[in-house]
């Protein structure tokens, strides 16, 4: 699956997609919203409707010439993320982008909930909310309580006051230094 996807669900932490979605087309990134139910909208974890471009069930299932360019994002929130997690289509989905060379990024309770759904994680360095940390060390990854943690092709924040370091840590992945340097720049980051 080429390209970058940002998914809502019911419950997102409205900070977590919306601030990663901005600084991401700050630099250039083109990002996709996109809705795992069958409605255009959800409903953040504060009662904010946002519109999304497109739909889980609309997303092509093909993976040829997927790269570490190619990434699904995860927001945390409650229930976003537990409504991520039991979305089959999406899980599956996920599980064959990583396996076809693809990079996924989660914060929040998201890596917990999602994250650990994939089958190999052992020796992944990772962050999370605190005390959603529990299934990824019991499949052998390595907690780290800092606010950004990218390992290979997997990048995870710990917070919706994270955000923007999880966010930047993602454009690394996907944009050159002068390109984060720039967005760094642009929203006065010191």
């Amino acid at each position: 699956m080429k390209g970058v996807y940002i998914f809502l669900a019911d419950g997102f932490e409205d900070v977590e997609a919306l601030a990663t979605n901005d600084v991401l087309r700050r630099g250039g990134v083109r990002t996709e919203l996109v809705s795992i139910s069958d409605e255009p909208f959800a409903q953040s974890s504060h009662g904010v409707t946002v519109g999304a471009e497109s739909l889980l069930s609309q997303l092509g299932t093909g993976h040829e010439g997927t790269c570490e360019k190619d990434i699904m994002i995860f927001p945390g929130g409650m229930p976003g993320s537990t409504n991520l997690a039991q979305c089959k289509p999406l899980i599956a989905l996920m599980k064959e982008h990583y396996a076809a060379g693809g990079s996924l990024a989660a914060i929040c309770a998201a890596p917990g909930l999602v994250l650990s759904q994939l089958d190999d994680v052992s020796g992944l360095r990772f962050t999370c909310f605190e005390g959603f940390q529990d299934a990824l060390t019991a499949k052998g990854a390595e907690y780290q309580p800092d606010p950004a943690v990218r390992c290979g092709r997997i990048v995870t924040g710990r917070s919706a006051g994270h955000a923007v370091s999880f966010a930047l840590e993602i454009l690394k992945l996907l944009k050159d230094d002068e390109t984060v340097g720039s967005v760094h720049h642009a929203m006065y980051l010191y």
